[in-house]
């Protein structure tokens, strides 16, 4: 009998059609259960899957009626957690005699920690008490530190009106923060859509029980995010203005979206499954292997035929992170990738042009086309060096 991962190898579509009950009843015994196998594959499929699944699932825990569903929100919430960026430690399902009944730990590169409690609703008043407790069994086992550590209650739903004036109430008011799954959605979202993974770092200190009379933290945030995100932009102007603008360049290039095919590819040629973790990062769920793909519209004049990317710094940053680490660039479409190890890559860096813009800077990465052989080119070098990368096509 296929296991859950193989059936999202050989049909994914059908993971789209099928409610999350029915996924489950293909697990196992199709219930969840503190350490069993049911439990394990399906925190493998979570690992593997896109965004847009996981969000289909949380809706699915909300608006079906079935067994457990409470259990696999649990379990799809500490997955949007590690997606964060966190290091994730899974609660128990249900309590058991001398066990802490927290639902996640989650701990930030800063080794500040947050114990996770996930409802669908709050339609029931929360025990805070009990919940605070956790912490404190916590902080006592020395499990996690006072200062570094506070509680965080996620919530299926938005409306959260109830539980937030409970909370407001409390003794506990400073060591609680809420949270709905959708806000938390979206916060995976915008990490995929950023440039530098430190950025979502710094968003996630949002998380903490911050006072926030003053709020020239949360105007940094923004404007940080904002940056990020109009990077690439800027980043394909100057290119164009720099290097190589042709008034009859193909307009039907312009806009070069076809990322995701090369993804496709990518996982083929290193048989395995990856994982978003960034607009251009990639990373499979053992973290042992690390990919940047960057793509590149074809810019033609007369005979010679180049492609440019921008090669920033925190891409070297996410990659040293991996044993086995790639970058990937598409040229012109999904049909002619190369994918070259950083090992070769790196050394090259050195003899590339940059752009520096106040705190930032980017390599020049130019791809040339010499009758169907493709080279990087070495500007800093004399003769006009370039190295043939063609063997690494794929």
């Amino acid at each position: 009998m296929e296991n859950i991962l193989e059936i999202w190898e050989e049909s994914p579509e059908l993971f789209k059609s099928k409610s999350l009950s029915q996924i489950l009843s293909f697990i196992g015994e199709g219930k969840l259960k503190d350490n069993s196998n049911t439990s394990i594959e399906f925190r493998e499929l979570l690992k593997i899957i896109p965004t847009e699944i996981i969000r289909k699932f949380i809706n699915d825990c909300l608006s079906e009626k079935f067994d457990n569903s409470g259990y696999v929100l649990q379990d799809i919430i500490n997955q949007i957690g590690q997606r964060l960026g966190f290091s994730i430690e899974n609660g128990l399902y249900q309590g058991k005699v001398n066990s802490i009944g927290y639902d996640g730990i989650w701990t930030s590169k800063d080794n500040y920690s947050y114990i996770i409690e996930v409802k669908t609703t709050d339609a029931y008043r929360i025990n805070l008490d009990t919940i605070a407790g956790y912490r404190s069994k916590l902080i006592e086992s020395k499990k996690i530190i006072q200062e570094k550590s506070s509680l965080l209650i996620i919530v299926g739903r938005q409306d959260t009106g109830d539980l937030e004036a409970q909370i407001r109430g409390s003794k506990h008011a400073w060591d609680i923060r809420l949270l709905s799954s959708d806000s938390l959605l979206k916060l995976l979202v915008l990490k995929e859509l950023l440039n530098d993974t430190k950025t979502i770092q710094q968003i996630n200190e949002i998380l903490k029980p911050n006072e926030y009379t003053k709020i020239d933290r949360l105007i940094e945030l923004i404007f940080l995010t904002s940056q990020d995100i109009q990077l690439i932009n800027e980043q394909e102007n100057n290119i164009e203005e720099i290097n190589y603008n042709d008034k009859n360049q193909d307009d039907k290039q312009d806009k070069v979206c076809f990322n995701d095919g090369c993804i496709i590819k990518i996982q083929k040629k290193l048989n395995k499954k990856l994982i978003k973790e960034s607009r251009a990062a990639f990373s499979d769920k053992d973290k042992e292997i690390g990919v940047i793909s960057i793509i590149s519209k074809k810019y033609l004049k007369t005979n010679d035929e180049r492609y440019w990317y921008g090669f920033h710094p925190y891409y070297l940053d996410f990659l040293k992170n991996y044993e086995k680490a790639y970058i990937s660039f598409g040229c012109g479409s999904k049909d002619v990738i190369f994918l070259i190890p950083l090992n070769i890559f790196e050394p090259l860096l050195k003899n590339m042009n940059i752009t520096e813009k106040e705190n930032s800077m980017y390599w020049h990465v130019v791809i040339k086309n010499i009758n169907d052989c493709f080279y990087i080119l070495q500007p800093a070098l004399k003769n006009s060096i370039k190295i043939d990368i063609t063997k690494y096509m794929i």
